[in-house]
């Protein structure tokens, strides 16, 4: 369950589509990036690419959460800001995917997670497992200093999760996979 989520697109009036109009925004969850659709309180103020809690207690502009959606239900102005709104959230947890780069494996004898991000291909993964023989990477500036290759270590992970939110992904490495359909 997430407890915090970012703003992705706000609908003062709500969907022309809805009976109910209400004012609505589409999130994408920080800890899972989970996509939800939620109403917003009237008296709020909110703004696109705020942060906002979407927890269990006492919410200051989010009324309540109307459910899940999928990448495909995001307007356009939302996808547009989910890649930088992701590379925000992979910025702050910046520990869990410097130790991702750091402890990733094989999935199986021809391919290695690290070849599942985009940009990382057989020549940076060599580049990246020699590297972290050496010594275990500290940080993202201590992966650009001694990858070179690699001028934005966040941007693999950005572009992974957003492919994986897409559902064009075989193996699903920062997110579950998505629900089949009934």
């Amino acid at each position: 369950m997430e407890d915090y989520a970012w703003i992705l697109e706000y609908f003062p009036q709500g969907k022309p589509s809805d009976p109910k109009r209400e004012p609505l925004v589409q999130l994408v969850g920080h800890q899972y990036f989970t996509l939800l659709e939620s109403s917003v309180k009237r008296e709020s103020n909110v703004i696109v690419g705020q942060k906002v809690y979407i927890g269990k207690d006492a919410r200051n502009e989010i009324d309540r959460i109307k459910g899940r959606i999928t990448f495909s239900d995001l307007t356009p102005s939302a996808k547009e800001i989910l890649s930088k709104v992701i590379h925000s959230i992979v910025s702050e947890r910046e520990p869990e995917y410097v130790m991702f780069m750091n402890k990733a494996g094989s999935i199986s004898m021809r391919v290695h997670q690290l070849e599942l991000l985009p940009g990382v291909g057989r020549k940076n993964l060599e580049s990246i497992l020699a590297e972290r023989e050496k010594k275990p990477f500290e940080n993202f500036a201590d992966i650009k200093a001694r990858v070179h290759s690699l001028s934005d270590p966040a941007a693999p992970f950005v572009n992974r999760i957003m492919s994986e939110m897409d559902g064009k992904e075989k193996h699903y490495l920062f997110l579950r996979p998505p629900s089949p359909l009934y």
